[in-house]
């Protein structure tokens, strides 16, 4: 991961294609074999159907708490976990700054989010809902392996062998990619910090080829904490680090919401027409409003289970609110020490820089076939 990192963003993005490939012919593949499974294709010919829709129901009580209040505090209680699984769909707009043409490629890599959140995670979780009951309990394992995988669970019920090892490789793979990722984002983001001046100047060295080598390094020594698996057991302290930067994640979330928010309030009150950017999106200003408040209200109510009766962990509450305390503690130290005002609409620049950035702009040419056609749209 460090390797891929420090050869540059070039590197970087060959090699996140390739995981990028691995993931989408995986979960493909599981996809399909789901639905056959479903259909009894497996060795066992057992045809599931909606079986598990109706005995014992997609939502599981939490804690013994009976009715619908005990399901929707089960629904609820695995909110922050749902969310640590789309964290890091918004680094297509980190990589902005080292992309090629990124007024026509950015557009395109963002609407190809929607794509596959929608068939690949949304279409993922409805097949895993029909093969695999809400209450197995191999789904509560803290293994730290694929063992709790759905699709595992499925695929060993059904009796199909040594799928689950590759399966496991697979996911080996995803997991080494979105640590290439996070340290990739990490890194910009520390740069960014020390070129606004808001982080030590020693991370904004780069090299020839414009590399943060010293952002880099930095931020992959955090990568041995993993070390703290060996003693208190992987699957605790996934758990610890998942419920951290889901938080995390969710701040970030509200805190681009409602940069947006300000960023829309500034064009209308210049008058410029949102509709002639490259790229923009339907329901706005509502959708942010909608994404900061639910955001916030999934961060203060991340640990709750933690204050029912005998349910207390310190370890469960400290993971969960250590980033929601961190995140106004450093905006307000920030504001404090450097008086940086908060723009008012109308005086807010959004022209500096353009003229660059357009010049920098060009068409590429077009696919040619059906094949470049369909993997332009899929990559």
């Amino acid at each position: 991961t460090v390797v891929i990192n420090m050869l540059g963003a070039g590197v970087y993005g060959e090699c996140e294609f390739i995981f990028a490939s691995i993931k989408v012919i995986t979960i493909t593949g599981l996809i399909i074999l789901g639905i056959v499974l479903d259909l009894g294709g497996g060795p066992n010919h057992d045809r599931i159907g909606f079986r598990y829709w109706k005995n014992p129901g997609p939502f599981v009580q939490f804690a013994g708490i009976a009715g619908a209040k005990g399901q929707f505090l089960g629904w609820w209680s695995v909110m922050t976990q749902a969310a640590f699984s789309f964290i890091g769909t918004e680094i297509v707009a980190i990589a902005a700054g080292e992309a090629k043409n990124p007024r026509r490629n950015l557009p395109k890599a963002i609407r190809r989010v929607y794509i596959r959140i929608l068939l690949f995670y949304i279409g993922g979780t409805l097949i895993i809902g029909l093969l695999v009951p809400s209450d197995h309990p191999n789904l509560n394992l803290n293994s730290g392996n694929a063992a709790a995988s759905p699709f595992v669970i499925a695929i060993t019920t059904a009796g199909i062998k040594g799928l689950p090892s590759v399966i496991n490789a697979a996911l080996l793979t995803s997991a080494w990619s979105a640590a290439s990722s996070d340290l990739y984002t990490s890194s910009r983001a520390l740069y960014g910090l020390s070129l606004a001046g808001n982080a030590p100047k020693i991370f904004s060295k780069v090299s020839k080829s414009g590399l943060p080598y010293v952002a880099v390094i930095f931020c992959s020594l955090f990568s041995l904490l993993a070390f703290m698996s060996v003693s208190s057991g992987a699957g605790r302290v996934f758990n610890w680090f998942a419920n951290m930067t889901a938080v995390a994640g969710l701040m970030t979330w509200f805190g681009i919401c409602f940069t947006y928010i300000r960023f829309y309030a500034g064009m209308k009150a210049q008058g410029i027409d949102r509709t002639k950017l490259p790229y923009f999106t339907n329901l706005q200003p509502f959708a942010a409003w909608y994404g900061m408040i639910f955001c916030l209200l999934i961060c203060f109510f991340s640990g709750w289970k933690v204050f029912l009766k005998d349910q207390w962990a310190t370890d469960t509450f400290v993971t969960n609110y250590i980033p929601l305390v961190l995140f106004p503690i450093l905006y307000a130290g920030a504001k404090y020490f450097y008086r940086q005002p908060m723009h008012k609409p109308h005086e807010m620049d959004f022209y500096s820089g353009i003229a660059e950035i357009e010049a920098d702009t060009y068409d590429e040419p077009p696919p040619t076939n059906v094949w470049e056609k369909f993997w332009a749209w899929l990559m």
